[in-house]
């Protein structure tokens, strides 16, 4: 799937978003102890690495960014 833009809520813009890797997607897991991660992006704007669903713009309190390192 291609990037796609979307309101970023830390970044307070549109901005483009993608699909999580496998490894990002077991990361974000055991973070939060889901099940399933399929439905989340990432921010791609520098610096931001912020995690949201297609329908929720902020489905974290306080927000979860991704680790640079995965």
């Amino acid at each position: 799937m291609r990037d796609q833009k979307m309101y970023c809520y830390t970044c307070g813009t549109d901005e483009l978003h993608r699909r999580l890797s496998a490894n990002e997607k077991a990361w974000l897991k055991n973070r939060t102890g889901r099940k399933t991660v399929e439905e989340f992006f990432m921010c791609k704007a520098p610096d931001c690495r912020n995690l949201r669903t297609g329908f929720q713009k902020r489905p974290f309190d306080p927000v979860i960014r991704l680790p640079e390192d995965l």
